[in-house]
This record gives C-alpha cells, structure tokens and sequence, in this order.
C-alpha cells in the first residue's frame, strides 16, 4: 500500500507539500497540485483519514443517531442528511438506537472517540429528561424531538398542527369514536396527542382515555393495541396511528379481525409510505418533508460547526394531508 511518502517522491515534492495539497492549503502551484493529484491516481493512494483528523483536530464526518431505521421516516432524513453532507465535503456515521437509552449513551460516547464535528439526534424521552446533565463535547442538532427549555438547534414538524389536521379530517368524515395510537417516545407524542384533543374538543367531542395507547412505536406494538381498541365494550369507528409503524400494526391488526377499511373502521396515520398507496384502498397520511427535515439539520449543524456561537435556531415545518379511501365519509359507506 501506498504510503504518504511514496506520493511526494513520485510527485517530486515534499511530504509537507502533499499533505498541503489533500488539506486544500493555498499557495500550492496549479502545476505542483496536478503533479500530486496524478501520483495519487497513479499510486492508488487513500489518505489515512483518522491520522489526518488528528493532525488537524478537525473531522469531517458528522454522526446520525435514529430512533429506528426500520422506520421510513428516519430512513428518508438519513438519506437527506447523507446527500447534503455528502454535497459540503462531509461523510457520515450512522447509528441505531432502537428507542433504547443505554444505546443512546453507547453511541454518543462512540461519536464522541470518533472525533466527529457534530451529530444529528433523534432522542428518546429518558435521554431528553437528563440532557442538561449529559456532557457533550460536540454540536448537535436533534431531529423530530426536542428539549423543553430548547436550548440546543433542532428541525421539527409543527406536531399539533399535524395531529389537529388530521383528527379534523376523521371527525368531517363523520367519525366520532376515534382511537389513538402513540408512539412512547419524547415530546412529539404529547404534541400529537394535544392536536388530537383539540381538535375533538371544537368538534364538542370528549376525549376517551380508553381510546389512547401509549406504546413502543413498532409494529407488534400497534397490532396489539389496536385489537384492544376493538375488544373493548364500545371500540372506535376509526384509528388514529401517530407513526407508519404503528400504521402497518393497526392495519394487520384490521385484517386479523376481518373488518372492511373504511366501512367497518377506518384509518389514518403519520408518515407517508411506499406501501400506503398499494394496499386497498389506500391509507390517508400526514406525510412529514422528510427532505426538508434532513437538509435543514444537516445544514444547521454545519452551521453551527463552522460559527459556535451563533444564536440558537428551532426550525418547524409543516406536515401535508394526503387524504385516500381508507378514511372515505362514513355517509358512502351507507349500502
């Protein structure tokens, strides 16, 4: 393998001189560069990253944490949060937390022996409660979730708003008895259950507790929750599911019990999905700008990377109704 040196005595230049060229250092001759660039073809050479991040203290990967990759929406930020970094000279570190604290604090540690520039952080509610406490060394942007006291960047989807509008949407369909399903995570579950309150409450409807369930947001998780809606004494006329998890758990848990979409019960969820469309009939959403969510981190963390000190900035999006025949009006459903 080529080494460093092999690079300057083919180019005819210094060490120094190569290593000011892969640094982008100015007054390097236009001549001298393209003599490097060329040995560097020639020889196959890879500058070893991690001693050139050492050398600089400066690294140029950030680190992603999600909650759950299996989840669509996460799987869009990661690949909006790679495309523009990848656009600004950075690479990125993914990691997985599963919704698991002990995960969480693994991986920060890890970003944190990586010496990478800042990370993009979707945190559980147990990992929110002790933020203040935590130390860490780096920038950081969340994503979907955010502190109270806000102290920190974060991009977010304005979630009342989303919840409201689509709660408004079941309730004009002519549903009444609408059950929810919430993923336990951090703020965003209590914001979409408030717009979902609210928006019952205009409508003169009380909310049931016995209606909402508060559960890992996973697909068993949604399966299992939705048949205990439909078991209880008076079940819902339609399903509320606040991620596409907890989506595709209620819609198995609908077909576990034979019941027709929408004239037996209808249903709504969060996330837009390749699926959402294929499956009859098709699954009414409040799609998420997972592109703008992602782009919009990243660009603040770099941000944030190159001024330290600048103000601190809460970005909040808004999500899109893509209403679809799995909440039809109950009206024409009548035989």
């Amino acid at each position: 393998m080529a080494s460093i040196k092999d690079v300057a005595e083919a180019a005819g230049v210094s060490t120094a001189t190569v290593s000011r060229v892969f640094s982008n250092k100015p007054h390097v001759r236009a001549a001298v560069r393209e003599r490097v660039m060329a040995a560097v073809e020639q020889l196959a050479y890879r500058p070893n990253r991690a001693a050139r991040t050492l050398r600089s203290q400066q690294s140029n990967t950030i680190g992603l944490i999600v909650s759950d990759i299996r989840n669509s929406f996460f799987t869009a930020i990661s690949r909006a949060v790679e495309d523009t970094a990848y656009a600004h000279g950075y690479s990125v570190l993914l990691c997985n937390t599963d919704e698991d604290p002990e995960k969480e604090e693994l991986y920060l540690k890890l970003m944190q022996d990586e010496n990478v520039a800042g990370i993009i952080f979707s945190p559980t509610r147990q990992i929110i409660a002790r933020f203040a406490d935590m130390e860490i060394a780096f920038p950081i942007v969340l994503v979907d979730r955010s502190l109270k006291n806000g102290d920190v960047d974060a991009v977010l989807l304005d979630n009342v708003r989303a919840a409201y509008e689509l709660t408004k949407h079941l309730l004009d369909q002519g549903y009444r008895q609408i059950g929810l399903l919430l993923g336990a995570v951090g703020t965003t579950g209590q914001e979409r259950q408030r717009g979902y309150e609210d928006a019952l409450r205009e409508y003169g409807c009380l909310p049931r507790a016995e209606l909402i369930r508060d559960v890992q947001p996973q697909v068993e998780a949604g399966r299992v929750a939705t048949l205990a809606l439909l078991a209880l004494a008076q079940p819902p006329d339609a399903i509320f599911a606040s991620n596409n998890l907890l989506t595709a758990g209620a819609l198995q848990a609908i077909h576990e019990r034979g019941l027709r979409i929408p004239h037996d019960l209808a249903l709504a969820g969060f996330d837009e999905t390749t699926w959402a469309t294929l499956v009859e009939p098709a699954v009414t959403v409040m799609e998420q700008p997972t592109d703008d969510i992602g782009r919009t981190a990243t660009e603040l963390l770099l941000q944030r990377i190159a001024a330290p000190n600048r103000p601190i900035r809460k970005v909040i999006l808004q999500g899109q109704l893509r209403a679809r025949g799995s909440s039809a009006r109950r009206e024409s459903l009548i035989p």
